[in-house]
C-alpha cells in the first residue's frame, strides 16, 4: 500500500463521547512510527498552527537534518528522539496522527508537519514485532510526512532541544507515576502505591500522578473486569479488591493492545471502541450478567458500568 494512503492514530471517532487516545491506542501508534520512520533523516519541520506548539520557530527549523532515533509512548504522551532534540506530544482530546506521502494535500486542522527522508537498511532492530512486513510500512526510498492534526489546538507539541529545559505540563516531578504496564509496577509496588491516594476509583485510576496511560475509557472496562463499581473509595476495597484491580489493569490494556494491532492497520484511521463492555454502552444488557449497563456523566466524564455484577 503507498505510504500517502496510510494515516496514523485518527484518535477521536465521533461516538457518545469524544474518546481520548489512551495508552492501547497510543502503543499502536508508537510502535508504527517507530518501525515506519527510525533511521530517517528530518528534512523540513514546519508548524501551520503555531499555538499548538511550544517552542520558538528556530528550534523548530533546527529539528532538520536530526535522525529520529527512537518514538515511543510514555503514558499518554508520544515521544519523538532525535539524534540531538527531542519532541513530545500531549494529542489531548483533539489530536490525531498521520503518516503520508509527500505531496499528499494535508487535512484542515493539520498543526506540525515533519518531512523526512529516505532510509537504507529497513526498519530498526528494535520495532515492534507485529510491524514487521506489513503492507502500510513506507519503503526505505520514500520520503514520507508525518502530520499531528488538532482542529482545537488543546493538545500541544513541544520541543524540547538539547539544553534547554522547558517543562512538559504532566511529565514534571511527582505529575506522572509508573506506566500501567511497566514491569516495575509489580503487585506488591502496586499494594505499596494504592494505599498512598485516596478517592473514588475511577478517579484514582485517571490519575496519571497515581499510574500513567490510563483515560476514561479503559478505566470503565479495568473496572469492569475487576468487578468493582467507579464510585466505591479506595478505601473500602479489601486487600483481595486490590490484588484484582491490579490485575484487571494487567489483562485488559495488554489484550486490547493486541486486538488493536488487528484491527487498526492497515488504514490507521479507524478508533476502535466496539471492543469495549460497559464503556459507553449505556442501556445494553452486560456481557457477563446481562443486567442493563448504567451510563452516567460524573464531572463531565461519561462513565458505564453494571449494577448487576460490579460491587
Amino acid at each position: 500500500m503507498p505510504v500517502g494512503r496510510v494515516s496514523l492514530a485518527r484518535c477521536f471517532a465521533r461516538v457518545q463521547s469524544p474518546p481520548v487516545p489512551e495508552l492501547p491506542d497510543l502503543s499502536v501508534v508508537a510502535d508504527a512510527l517507530h518501525a515506519a520512520l527510525a533511521g530517517r533523516t528530518l528534512t523540513g519541520a514546519r508548524a501551520t498552527m503555531p499555538l499548538a506548539v511550544r517552542g520558538t520557530p528556530a528550534e523548530l527549523e533546527a529539528l532538520a537534518g536530526q535522525t529520529v532515533t527512537r518514538i515511543a509512548r510514555a503514558g499518554k504522551f508520544l515521544d519523538i528522539e532525535l539524534s540531538r532534540d527531542r519532541v513530545v506530544v500531549n494529542p489531548m482530546l483533539t489530536g490525531r496522527f498521520q503518516l503520508a506521502a509527500r505531496g499528499e494535500k494535508a487535512p484542515s486542522g493539520t498543526a506540525v508537519e515533519l518531512e523526512l527522508g529516505p532510509r537504507t537498511g529497513g526498519p530498526p532492530v528494535d520495532a515492534a514485532a507485529w510491524t514487521a512486513g506489513a503492507t502500510w510500512m513506507p519503503d526505505d526510498g520514500s520520503t514520507p510526512i508525518v502530520r499531528y492534526k488538532d482542529p482545537t489546538q488543546m493538545g500541544k507539541v513541544y520541543l524540547l532541544p538539547s539544553g534547554v529545559e522547558r517543562p512538559v505540563p504532566g511529565r514534571g516531578a511527582g505529575e506522572m507515576g509508573p506506566d500501567a504496564l511497566d514491569p516495575g509496577l509489580t503487585l506488591e509496588a502496586w499494594r505499596d502505591r494504592i494505599r498512598k491516594h485516596p478517592g473514588e476509583l475511577k478517579n484514582l485510576l485517571r490519575n496519571q500522578a497515581f499510574v500513567a496511560g490510563i483515560g476514561n475509557a479503559y478505566s470503565d472496562e479495568i473496572l469492569f473486569a475487576a468487578r468493582l463499581q467507579p464510585f466505591r473509595k479506595r478505601a473500602s476495597l479489601a486487600a483481595e479488591e486490590v490484588d484484582d484491580l491490579y490485575a484487571a489493569m494487567r489483562s485488559v490494556l495488554p489484550a486490547s493492545i493486541e486486538l488493536l494491532r488487528e484491527r487498526v492497520p492497515p488504514t490507521f484511521e479507524k478508533q476502535v471502541r466496539d471492543h469495549l463492555s460497559v464503556h459507553n454502552r449505556g442501556g445494553l444488557a452486560c456481557p457477563r450478567c446481562g443486567t442493563k449497563i448504567t451510563a452516567v456523566k460524573a464531572g463531565g466524564f461519561p462513565t458505564g458500568y453494571c449494577r448487576g455484577c460490579q460491587r
